[in-house]
């Protein structure tokens, strides 16, 4: 735990520095996320922090609250008359407090959630992933390019894991062969998941990999090898997020640049 929100914490001060230079019309710039501009990827983040320190601090509670949530949407459309200096100190607020109840779980502990309820660990790590995948947006909308560090592991480790959600999430039934991982780490060792023997294979970059399992790009506009159709099958559709199936984004190029075997 102390790891993850070590981790947690980097990802948030890069998510910040994103935030830092911009003037008050630069929130209104348009995100890749339909209709989402730049204030609306922080006050999702936000609104979820919020959300999950009470999960995390009264988990019976936050089962007969969620009852009442409507969309993301919903929560975006209602945050938009903040100013930008209201949104950054919400998020501020929100994601030190999430930070202080995040502490005080065990790796194992039970915290309930839109989705399954997961271990604080799992937790913890969704809520990187998640910071990780807006800020995508965010340096996307700005035309920044960022540096992919060594927390892609946790974002991968969750696409990995999150591989029968991304079927169940669609009503279809989760197939039981096995694939395996294999990506190249901007630190240098490489992060594998899945049996060796497998016949189905997913290779490439932990960047190209985790914007597709987050939907942050379309899977033909990634440099990934996909080998085996339990591969090919799940990464078309792979989601990490908890929710309804995302749309993903559109394919940038006409030419298919994913391989297949």
């Amino acid at each position: 735990m102390a790891e993850l929100l070590g981790d947690l914490r980097a990802e948030t001060a890069s998510f910040e520095a994103l935030l830092h230079p911009l003037g008050d019309g630069d929130w209104e710039r348009p995100t890749p996320a339909e209709g989402w501009a730049i204030r609306d990827q922080v006050s999702h983040l936000a609104w979820f922090d919020d959300a999950a320190v009470r999960a995390a601090g009264d988990p019976d509670g936050f089962q007969a609250w969620v009852s009442g949530f409507t969309s993301v949407d919903d929560i975006a459309a209602r945050s938009r008359g903040m100013t930008p200096g209201e949104l950054h100190a919400w998020f501020r607020t929100s994601r030190a407090r999430s930070l202080e109840a995040f502490a005080t779980l065990g790796a194992r502990d039970r915290v309930p959630w839109f989705g399954p309820a997961m271990s604080a660990a799992s937790f913890v790590t969704a809520r990187l992933m998640e910071t990780w995948a807006h800020g995508q947006d965010v340096a996307d909308a700005l035309g920044v390019v960022r540096e992919p560090t060594a927390r892609l592991r946790h974002v991968a480790t969750m696409g990995f894991r999150a591989r029968p959600y991304s079927f169940a999430v669609r009503g279809l039934p989760v197939p039981q062969e096995p694939v395996r991982v294999e990506l190249s780490m901007p630190d240098g060792p490489s992060w594998t998941a899945g049996p060796q023997d497998a016949s189905s294979l997913v290779r490439g970059t932990a960047l190209d990999f985790c914007l597709a399992v987050t939907q942050r790009i379309h899977l033909s506009d990634t440099g990934l090898e996909i080998t085996g159709g339990a591969a090919r099958e799940w990464m078309e559709i792979a989601q990490c997020f908890a929710g309804p199936p995302g749309k993903g984004r559109g394919p940038r190029s006409g030419a298919d640049q994913g391989h297949s075997g």
